[in-house]
């Protein structure tokens, strides 16, 4: 009952869509929602005893003290799973959203290129046109000119 607890409240911290798009608030939500790393995977005390009740000061919280000498590595509780799951989806989730937002910031910029150079090369369209008309008026010109001295010699 406390693992679905658990795993809904950090589910109702995953932001939706809408929440998603500002950065920022996702960021607050993180801080104020979500727990540290450290917060995770400290393992919490079962049964209501004290720390220090059973006998055996706690190094580590992720070690339990073995009834042999040496302490060995106690598997992850299938909530813990859960949660670095969730993270994880979470840190997908804020990922692909900012790669969504880079790749509409990059299209955007360019369309702007797009109308500045199909800008730009209708006026040098326009202008070849323009040099063009001028280059055949002046060959008429010339061709006239020179037909008319030719024939006064």
């Amino acid at each position: 009952m406390q693992e679905q607890a658990a795993t809904s409240s950090v589910a109702a911290s995953i932001p939706s869509s809408s929440e998603r798009s500002s950065s920022s608030a996702l960021q607050v939500e993180v801080k104020e929602g979500m727990e540290s790393d450290d917060e995770i995977r400290r393992v919490p005390d079962m049964g209501g005893e004290a720390a220090g009740a059973s006998g055996g000061s706690i190094a580590h919280p992720d070690r339990v003290q073995g009834t042999t000498e040496g302490t060995r590595r106690k598997g992850k509780s299938p909530a813990d799973k859960e949660n670095k799951r969730l993270k994880r989806l979470l840190r997908n989730r804020v990922s692909a959203q900012q790669a969504r937002e880079r790749k509409k910031a990059y299209l955007l910029e360019l369309e702007v290129r797009v109308k500045e150079l199909e800008k730009k090369n209708s006026e040098v369209e326009e202008r070849l046109s323009t040099l063009q008309n001028e280059n055949q008026m002046l060959r008429h010109i010339l061709k006239n000119t020179t037909a008319g001295m030719q024939e006064r010699k």
